[in-house]
């Protein structure tokens, strides 16, 4: 089938590496010594060879390698180095939506060779909001304020159907048009093409909001991010259900479509632009629950008596997440903060590796990434013992938990769920746990609580729900 072929192409270009290439035990284990505290970290690679993150509150970090990070700009007050004076600089946006800081950002560089922050304010109780655009010749700024071309909250303005205007994600098609997609709770996501000299709506600016993707009466689906993968020439609108804090559920889902302004389908063949809340309704999250492939929720995985280091790190609220699409290598990277169990509302961005399952759906990594690169894991590496995680489709508020099962070398799944696998070119993947299949990509990556690459499983079933395993360090 098509996409089984697509799924495997990647992989196939590491077969030209030695065989113990990717081994487990031959792998360099790096550090993660500096994390980015970047809230809704927006990613760009600049001409001079970073990786930019760009987040909430004029946040903002760089990476030589999505693994070391240094941050670059901290907040909207003193500590903003993108902007000069950004209190003053942004005075407009700032004033009119009654606060004094920012929320997510998008950078994009231009046929100018300039690069384009479009900032967006809003106070938050209300979507009473601007969205502007600010140049720099630099990726780092400082940028100078070209002003705003959109606001939400006027008179005459229904919520429940109009956006706000927040959360911009701004991108060039596979045929060069550019587009911006935005949009937080309230009327739900929009998208609008712009000029691809001025940046600027088509429309010369006027006060249009463009097409509704999904989402209306206050549905809490947010921070739109569209990436597009020339392996499957899908777009794929990467969107967070639920709310941002530490109890509130955010959970990172996608759906997918062959045009960029949709419309957009998830794996069942639900039609995104039906998908909202009841009218009436507001943050009824039992309206739109069921909709979009789920990618990844609170989670945590438990710690097995085998285990050198019994520590765990319970993840919560993962989203507002960005996506990457490396043309040189032909590898995926999802991008997002996370915040964690017990730790109040701090939070840190993590980068995982994604890959395309045989159904041409993105499935994440279980283990951020640290360096790897994609290729079929050895048959002696499939079988074992696993700590298996169903993400489930809720907006689960508290982390779903691993349990413990063997893939065993007849094909059979034991242990706390039961079933069947298999794996014959070491890259796609299909487990049946009862009456339900997964389809998805087995590969390495770093588990840096053992400092031990470990063979790692991603999949999801056919309503969209995720299946993440992690191959445990001691065998039996």
């Amino acid at each position: 089938m098509k996409m089984k072929r697509i799924a495997s192409g990647l992989f196939a270009l590491a077969l030209g590496l030695s065989s113990c290439a990717l081994a487990e035990q031959e792998l360099p284990i790096p550090r993660f010594q500096h994390n980015a505290v970047v809230h809704d970290p927006s990613i760009i690679k600049a001409d001079d060879g970073y990786y930019y993150i760009f987040g909430s509150h004029m946040a903002a970090a760089r990476s030589e390698d999505l693994i070391d990070w240094e941050m670059i700009s901290a907040n909207a007050q003193a500590d903003c180095t993108l902007v000069e004076n950004v209190q003053e600089e942004m005075r407009e946006a700032l004033t009119y939506s009654r606060t004094d800081t920012f929320w997510a950002p998008d950078v994009i560089q231009l046929a100018d060779g300039k690069y384009y922050m479009y900032y967006c304010t809003c106070e938050g109780s209300q979507p009473l909001s601007m969205l502007g655009r600010a140049v720099a010749d630099n990726p780092e700024g400082p940028y100078v304020n070209l002003g705003v071309f959109l606001k939400s909250g006027y008179a005459g303005y229904n919520a429940n159907v109009q956006p706000n205007v927040v959360d911009p994600c701004v991108f060039f098609d596979a045929e060069g048009r550019l587009w911006m997609v935005y949009g937080s709770y309230s009327g739900g996501i929009f998208i609008l093409e712009l000029d691809t000299e001025t940046g600027l709506p088509l429309d010369n600016g006027q006060p249009t909001f463009g097409k509704r993707l999904l989402g209306k009466n206050h549905a809490r689906i947010e921070a739109p991010y569209m990436l597009y993968s020339p392996d499957t020439g899908y777009y794929y609108l990467f969107l967070s259900f639920g709310g941002l804090d530490a109890n509130g559920g955010y959970n990172i889902r996608v759906c997918r479509s062959e045009s960029p302004d949709g419309p957009f389908y998830d794996s069942q063949g639900n039609d995104m632009t039906t998908v909202g809340g009841n009218p009436g309704t507001f943050f009824n999250d039992p309206d739109y629950e069921p909709y979009g492939v789920k990618l990844m929720g609170g989670y945590e995985f438990l710690a097995m008596d085998t285990d050198k280091n019994r520590f765990t790190v319970a993840y919560r609220s993962p989203g507002h997440n960005s996506a990457y699409y490396d043309e040189e290598t032909g590898r995926y990277f999802i991008v997002f903060h996370t915040r964690f169990a017990n730790t109040g509302e701090s939070f840190q961005v993590r980068v995982h590796q994604m890959y395309m399952n045989e159904d041409g759906w993105p499935v994440v990594s279980p283990l951020r990434y640290a360096g790897e690169s994609p290729a079929p894991v050895d048959e002696s590496r499939r079988g074992g013992i696993y700590k298996l995680l169903l993400h489930e489709h809720d907006i689960n508020a508290v982390e779903h938990k691993s349990v413990v099962v063997t893939l065993g070398e007849d094909g059979a799944v034991t242990g706390d769920f039961t079933g069947t696998w298999a794996c014959e070119d070491g890259v796609n993947i299909t487990i049946t746990l009862g009456d339900t299949v997964y389809h998805g990509i087995i590969h390495t990556a770093l588990d840096a609580s053992q400092s031990n690459w470990a063979t790692c499983i991603s999949a999801l079933d056919d309503t969209g729900a995720a299946l993440w395993a992690i191959r445990a360090l001691v065998q039996e």
